[in-house]
Formats: structure tokens, sequence, C-alpha cells
């Protein structure tokens, strides 16, 4: 069934089709979180133990998947701006699929680097940029709950897909595992997309939030010019906030498997991983109410303070109990903060030029992600473990925090 076909038939619907597209970005966001994201921490774990490579150089791996997909999430959002979102996401599914199956078949670091670069430019075409951009184009209104709805897959990932691949990993083993991996990866990720991601709803005769118009023709998108956001004092301090506050998170994230493998049992490490991912969907759901409430830059200071405090909790814990505690903490806020990323830069700069300007934060931001999993991979290996790590990745939440302050002071919303 051709593209056009599809279009014929997502028109026909009588009732407003944006949460079916939200629905779509849910998933695609489940997916990339689940066996991308978090799946990162497993495959660390596992590269570790089969092959018995040290932390850093595993974590170094990690660190060249998000410096490229960093730099990699600026030409995705050229491409969502020109081309149909769905061709630009099912390129990307295409390209984690075989990277999932050619890493199973890596016997040295450098081709782990080497794969982990592709499978960054793929999985960065699935996930957060494509379904962000989808869903602040259908929602204006109803944003936050509707960005809320769709992220919530991120969390949703860790708890239902994560697990899965741990499992099947500890179980076959690395090479054995990947190609189910990458089965599980195409099966739910190409089907979605073709029936749900719709790329603009002026196109199927709908104004965002769901009013009917007349013509199917795409009207001119409001919002601030992109050479005009990325001189602006909120930019700055908005991409440079992240890039501290995801060095910390994400470097976390990808530490945390084999840390409380590593003070407990592999039994705590996976419920710590679904006790985060449990309470991200809690933290984000609770959040929705909080958001229409509280200016949303106060409300990303406050994250990064319960963000920093879950780090010195896990670093200074070392039974199950204390380290669920720091986890359900760290979880209140991992969801919250990359909702907040995307719904600061909608708000502030509007939806005209939104790929571009959220794919130049992220790129900022997601150096972070890139820089943290090796430096407290390197901590690690050198300085005594990962109490002084999750204690650096403390002290960055606090830089974040007073860099955000800066944003703060400039954080008014683009009136649309």
């Amino acid at each position: 069934m051709s593209i056009g076909v599809l279009d014929r038939t997502f028109v026909r619907k009588d009732k407003f089709p944006g949460w079916w597209v939200v629905f779509a970005c849910f998933v695609l966001m489940t997916m990339q979180a689940g066996v991308g994201f978090y799946g990162l921490a497993v495959f660390l774990n596992a590269f570790s133990k089969e092959r018995g490579w040290a932390v850093s150089s595993i974590s170094f791996a990690t660190t060249i998947f998000f410096f490229v997909g960093a730099l990699s999430g600026l030409w995705v959002a050229r491409l969502i701006a020109k081309r149909d979102v769905r061709l630009v996401v099912l390129a990307g599914a295409v390209t984690s699929a075989a990277c999932l199956i050619v890493l199973g078949h890596v016997t040295a670091r450098w081709q782990l680097y080497l794969v982990y670069a592709v499978y960054a430019v793929g999985w960065v075409a699935v996930g957060q940029g494509p379904a962000t951009t989808v869903v602040t184009r259908w929602f204006h209104e109803r944003r936050t709950a509707a960005l809320a709805l769709a992220s919530t897959g991120m969390s949703v990932g860790g708890i239902a897909v994560t697990p899965v691949v741990k499992a099947i990993v500890d179980h076959l083993g690395i090479r054995a595992a990947t190609p189910w991996l990458a089965l599980m990866w195409l099966i739910t990720v190409v089907p979605v997309t073709l029936l749900f991601i719709r790329p603009d709803p002026t196109k199927y005769g709908w104004s965002p939030d769901g009013v009917r118009t007349s013509s199917a023709v795409s009207e001119q998108l409001k919002g601030v010019a992109l050479s005009e956001a990325i001189r602006s004092r909120f930019f700055a301090a908005l991409a440079v906030g992240y890039f501290f506050a995801f060095f910390a998170q994400v470097g976390s994230v990808q530490q945390m498997v084999k840390m409380v493998e590593e003070r407990t049992s592999p039994g705590t490490a996976t419920l710590a991983l679904m006790v985060l991912s449990v309470m991200s969907i809690i933290g984000r759901f609770g959040a929705q109410g909080i958001v229409m409430r509280l200016d949303k830059m106060r409300f990303t200071v406050s994250l990064t303070v319960i963000q920093g405090i879950a780090f010195v909790v896990m670093a200074m814990s070392h039974d199950a109990l204390g380290l669920n505690i720091g986890a359900a903490l760290f979880g209140l806020t991992i969801g919250n903060l990359l909702m907040m990323q995307s719904l600061l830069v909608a708000d502030r700069f509007g939806v005209r030029d939104f790929p571009q300007i959220s794919a130049r934060v992220a790129m900022v931001a997601t150096m972070g992600m890139a820089a943290g999993p090796f430096a407290l991979g390197w901590i690690h290996d050198n300085a005594g473990g990962y109490t002084p790590a999750y204690l650096v990745a403390a002290g960055c939440s606090v830089v974040a925090l007073v860099i955000f302050s800066v944003a703060l002071s400039d954080s008014r919303a683009f009136d649309e």
C-alpha cells in the first residue's frame, strides 16, 4: 500500500486524528528509548562481561554514539523541514536495525565504535526529533498534554522494552540476541509510522488542536526565525544548561545497570531500571498539572535540583533500598527534563523554525550526553569506583541549575 493510499484513508476519518499521531510518536519514542537509549546500558554491561573490556573503553563507544547523534540531528532536522517525515523515520528504522544485527558480530573495540556511529544516525531519525516536531505541528493549545503523552514513551521503553532486551541479551548473549532485537525494532516502528504518522494537519483538512479547515493548503507557520533565535540569551542558556544536565543524566543512566550490579545483584539492577522508568511516567503525568500553573523554566530549575539530590543518594548507597530510592528520585526528573526541552523551545520561539532551533539546542545538549558516559566510566576506572563518579554527576547538576537560572530571567513564551 502506497503512502498516497494511506493518506486518503487517513483523511476520510471524521474525528480529529491528531491523537493517533501522538500515539504513533509515543510508540517511536518507546522503541528509541527501550532499545537505544536504555539499551545502550545493557550492551555496555554485556560487552564488559563477555569481552572483558574496560568500562571506560566501552563507555567511549556510547560517547561516539551521542556525539554523532548530536551532529546528525541537524541534518535530520533539515530533512524533516523539507521532506515527508515518514521517509526520514523509515530510513532511520532500517539503518538502526542493520546496525543492531552487525553489533552482535563485533569482536574489536574499533568495530564497536564504527557500528555505534552509524547506529546513532538511524536512532536520531526515528525518535525524539521527528516525534516532537510532528506533535508540535498538530497541537498548539494542548501542546503540553500532547508532548507529555508522546514523550512518556521514553519511560515506557525503560519499563516494557529494556527488561526484554536485557533478558534476551543475558539469555542468548550479545551475538545471538541482536537479530531478534532488530526484528522487534522493525515490526514495531515501520507499521506504526506508515499507518499513523502524518507531517502536517493542514494537508488533511485540520488546524492544530482539532479545528476543521476549508482547504488542505498549508498555512504559514508562526514563530521566531532561526537566525534570531540562536542569537538570544535564552537560547544560549538553555543549550548550555542542558549540556550539563544531560552530561550528568545520561552518564548516570548508562552506568546505572553496571553500578547496581557491582553493589548488589543483576536482579536488583533490573528492578532499579524499572523503578527509574515507572517513576519517570508518574513524574511526567504529575508534571502536566504543574506545568500549566508554574513557569516552565522554574519547573526545569526544580527538576535539576531533584536530579542532583538523586545522584548524591545513589553515590552514597550500597544496598538495594538506597539505590532504588535514588533511582526513584532520578526517575521523577529524567523524563520531565527531556520533555521540557521541547516545550521550552516551542513556547519561546514558536513553530516556524522549531525543527532547526530544537535541533541546535539538542546538538549542544547531546554533546553533554556524549561526554557523560565516558567521563563517568573513566572516573570509575581511575578514581575509586562509582561513588566519585556519581558525585561528579551531582556537581554537574548544580552547574546546570546556575545556568538555567539565567534563562529564567528571559523565559517569556512566544505569543502565537
